[in-house]
């Protein structure tokens, strides 16, 4: 049942579609949040999907796992069992006394959520992570775009609408959101990063073990190797950047059904020796070395609402070359550690090869990369999202 008048710190059943052992943007925006609220007291229930390869002992207590099936087309992620997912939402909602559920993605866990909220009388807010009307055709590729785009914003729109407050990660998500006529509350709240883990990495030890010389500048991208990242885009302005930096190399960090295709189009565009993919690196040991071992940091995607390995990279010290589109425009900024690129490949390798050929212009944008990266400290933001939980269910109640 609901707890209209706790005065205690807020319990919250969030459910997920997406949670590690898949690595992605939302997985890792769920584990920073639950890390720092539940260091100020909030509960946090995580009901999420079950895969086969995770070892579920490594869970803490806080996470209930859902029996889910692949999704054809698309290996890494999985469905939960609406049946059995709406059995134990109920279920943990009878015992649970919640004050609000969070719904992290719009597919099952969207639904049940929803569905619960009003069986239960609670609040329900949800974080709208991902901007789908611009990489869905890359996996429905015999549909036409515009149908797509039709279909994506219609059911954004009547998703978002049924919620009690909606969470963005950034401003023009929530510019975006308004176009596509969501009226109910919008709430930037922008994921944090742990600043501090990302300062101390060992430059020279990424380098011996990947065999890259001390020497040799380095470019590099991190995150999912999808479609939707426009990796192929670093791959072609690579050879610009070369003509003015000849032994440029570009390290590319993370596994995705986009990586065959990209070790094709480095070999077929005589890119072998400058293109080094390292595939997914532990984000506590080998992440940190990884950042601190590159020049620059690279990134051309054009879907991202937030970005959160630019933040990463900058809280390295390492200066950003990048696409200002969508959630990025609220990172990549004038005198803050990074380079508004234009979208021309050509433009782009030019600004790359220029920044990793200057020392005393990488040494001040990685001045104030660091400290640009300190305003994105993730306690601050669990503190914004806990008073947005007691907003949200004081609101509902009163009402």
């Amino acid at each position: 049942m609901p707890n209209p008048q706790s005065p205690a710190a807020p319990r919250v059943l969030m459910l997920s579609d997406v949670y590690f052992p898949r690595i992605n943007g939302v997985s890792t925006s769920i584990e920073t949040f639950r890390r720092d609220l539940a260091a100020r007291g909030v509960t946090i229930h995580l009901v999420a999907p079950a895969y086969g390869t995770q070892d579920a002992s490594a869970d803490d207590a806080d996470v209930v796992r859902i029996r889910a099936r692949r999704v054809p087309f698309d290996p890494e992620d999985r469905l939960m069992h609406f049946r059995a997912l709406r059995q134990v939402v109920d279920r943990l909602i009878e015992h649970g006394d919640y004050d609000l559920i969070h719904v992290q993605t719009p597919f099952a866990a969207h639904y049940v959520g929803t569905r619960a909220a009003r069986r239960h009388g609670l609040p329900v807010l949800a974080t709208y992570h991902t901007h789908f009307e611009e990489y869905i055709h890359h996996y429905l590729p015999l549909l036409p775009r515009r149908v797509l785009r039709a279909v994506a914003r219609h059911i954004a729109r009547t998703q978002c609408n049924g919620l009690d407050a909606v969470v963005v990660p950034s401003g023009a998500m929530a510019e975006t959101l308004r176009g596509y006529g969501v009226t109910a509350p919008l709430h930037v709240l922008p994921t944090g990063i742990p600043v501090a883990h990302f300062t101390g990495g060992d430059r020279a030890r990424f380098r011996a073990r990947h065999g890259i010389d001390a020497q040799r500048p380095v470019a590099l991208y991190v995150g999912r190797v999808a479609h939707e990242k426009n990796i192929d885009f670093l791959l072609r302005a690579l050879p610009h950047a070369l003509r003015r930096q000849p032994d440029l190399l570009l390290v590319i960090a993370g596994e995705g059904p986009a990586l065959r295709a990209l070790r094709h189009q480095a070999e077929a565009s005589g890119l072998a020796q400058h293109v080094l993919f390292v595939g997914y690196l532990d984000r506590e040991r080998e992440l940190p070395d990884c950042y601190a071992a590159a020049d620059v940091f690279v990134f051309a995607s054009r879907t991202e609402t937030q970005g959160l390995v630019l933040l990463e990279a900058m809280a390295a010290g390492l200066p950003v070359v990048a696409l200002a589109v969508l959630g990025t425009r609220d990172i990549v900024l004038p005198a803050r550690g990074a380079i508004a690129a234009p979208d021309d490949e050509a433009a782009f390798g030019a600004e790359v090869a220029a920044l990793t050929a200057g020392p005393a212009r990488r040494a001040l944008l990685s001045a104030q990369a660091r400290e640009f990266a300190e305003c994105w400290s993730s306690p601050e933001r669990a503190r914004q999202l806990e008073a947005l939980y007691r907003s949200v269910s004081s609101h509902h109640h009163a009402g």
